[in-house]
């Protein structure tokens, strides 16, 4: 190989390692940029998220309040009242203190299952439960739970829409549907949660508008919110079924 070969081997070579590098930097920038890119997108996607959630709670808070003002009313209220009239009574004072007691219990558990911080160290099952045993302490209606399969850990932020979405059809269902039973049912399966809730209610034609009111266009939009499907299937003098499925 004389010099001047030596010389276009030398200068292709170096060409060709110029040409290498320069694609290798380009295509490692563009990696980067790629990923800078996703986690951005992952950043906002996660703010967006938490704004809904706020928005959300916020959207529920003049409902919460307005249960628990019925509640306040229509349990708490009539057991102290009921303890007013032992006392004027002259009634024992072990059947007084029984029935303070068991204002004060219910108003520990209704402080509970509407304090925010303290739903979210509770499981779905737990708070369910607590709502579940509470209508039936209280003769509100007759009520069951079931929970099938092994519970899997979900966010405990969408397990709180998930609760807050049962509540207002629990809340439907005692105050106007005038139902006598209510069957809720947590189907753990391998890659989705099924909860379906089912009362025996007046039901209602889910096609008139005039039903948008008791929470429907609310109860979807919040299970879309964290990509949950919400349907309601109704008839009239057939009850209601409100099923949320959930992919895990």
């Amino acid at each position: 190989m004389d010099e001047n070969e030596v010389q276009s081997f030398l200068i292709i070579s170096s060409v060709v390692l110029f040409i290498v590098v320069i694609t290798m930097i380009s295509l490692f920038a563009l990696f980067r940029k790629r990923r800078n890119d996703f986690i951005l997108e992952q950043k906002y996607a996660q703010q967006h998220f938490e704004q809904e959630i706020s928005k959300a709670q916020i959207e529920i808070r003049e409902e919460t309040f307005r249960n628990i003002s019925w509640e306040l009313h229509d349990n708490i209220g009539q057991l102290l009242t009921l303890a007013k009239i032992q006392l004027q009574n002259n009634s024992h004072v072990d059947d007084v203190k029984a029935t303070l007691n068991k204002s004060l219990k219910e108003l520990r558990v209704l402080s509970k299952l509407i304090n925010p911080d303290a739903l979210q160290k509770m499981t779905l099952e737990e708070a369910v439960k607590g709502e579940i045993d509470r209508f039936n302490r209280l003769n509100y209606i007759e009520s069951v739970l079931t929970v099938k399969g092994d519970p899997k850990q979900i966010d405990c932020k969408i397990e709180v829409v998930f609760f807050r979405i049962l509540q207002e059809f629990f809340s439907n269902t005692i105050k106007h549907a005038k139902a006598t039973k209510l069957d809720v049912t947590l189907d753990y399966g391998i890659d989705k949660l099924t909860i379906q809730a089912v009362d025996n209610g007046l039901g209602f034609d889910i096609e008139k508008e005039n039903n948008s009111g008791i929470g429907l266009d609310n109860i979807k939009s919040r299970a879309k919110l964290v990509n949950a499907e919400a349907t309601i299937f109704s008839k009239l003098n057939e009850g209601t079924k409100l099923t949320i499925v959930y992919a895990l």
